[in-house]
């Protein structure tokens, strides 16, 4: 398996490492949060995916003499692809590796449900296209989310310290003690001789 281009980010491998200093019951809560982050979102974890052509979308004209050589292939997403997603399909990246794998005039558009695969045809996707886009789809989803994921290190990483920091400034206020200090032998005795009158002159 591919690992993301993403993932190879120093600064997002810095971001992992960093949270492994997190305590057990911390990641408890973050991968709560995280699931909550995803149902509140409408996200899935699962890799975004290509299901079957879309039959419809084909040239009424294939296999005939007057088939087009290159046309637009719509296949359906096996599920809905989110705004970060959408953005990373139809970007340049996606774009220059289509490019270096041979298929420099294939584009892709994403419409609703629907992946639209533009200057292709049936047998190119056949036989290999397919596989590259498909690999890409899983690599992109991958990526998201593992950023998605680093996001939510950083933010209960920084709220564990902060908790932690509160913690050790209350600690330290509890510390303080407006106790009177220890009255030394000779204070003592002149309180005492006050106290019983000593310093009266009639």
């Amino acid at each position: 398996m591919r690992t993301p281009r993403e993932l190879r980010d120093p600064q997002l491998c810095a971001a992992a490492a960093e949270f492994e200093s997190v305590s057990a019951p911390s990641v408890g809560a973050y991968r709560r949060f995280m699931n909550t982050q995803l149902k509140i979102a409408g996200q899935s974890p699962e890799p975004l995916g290509l299901g079957s052509v879309l039959i419809g979308s084909l040239p009424a004209t294939l296999m005939t003499e007057d088939a087009p050589d290159r046309y637009t292939v719509e296949a359906v997403f096996t599920r809905k692809a989110d705004r970060d997603e959408v953005a990373a399909i139809q970007g340049n990246a996606v774009r220059a590796h289509l490019s270096a794998k041979g298929y420099s005039t294939v584009e892709l558009h994403v419409a609703d449900r629907r992946l639209e695969i533009a200057n292709t045809n049936l047998e190119e996707l056949r036989d290999g296209l397919a596989a590259v886009i498909a690999d890409e789809l899983s690599e992109i989803s991958a990526a998201i989310q593992s950023r998605r994921e680093i996001t939510a290190h950083r933010f209960l990483a920084d709220s564990v310290r902060e908790q932690t920091r509160v913690a050790a400034v209350a600690e330290l206020a509890d510390a303080v003690a407006f106790d009177r200090s220890p009255q030394s032998d000779d204070e003592a005795r002149i309180e005492d001789w006050v106290e019983e009158g000593g310093a009266v002159r009639t």
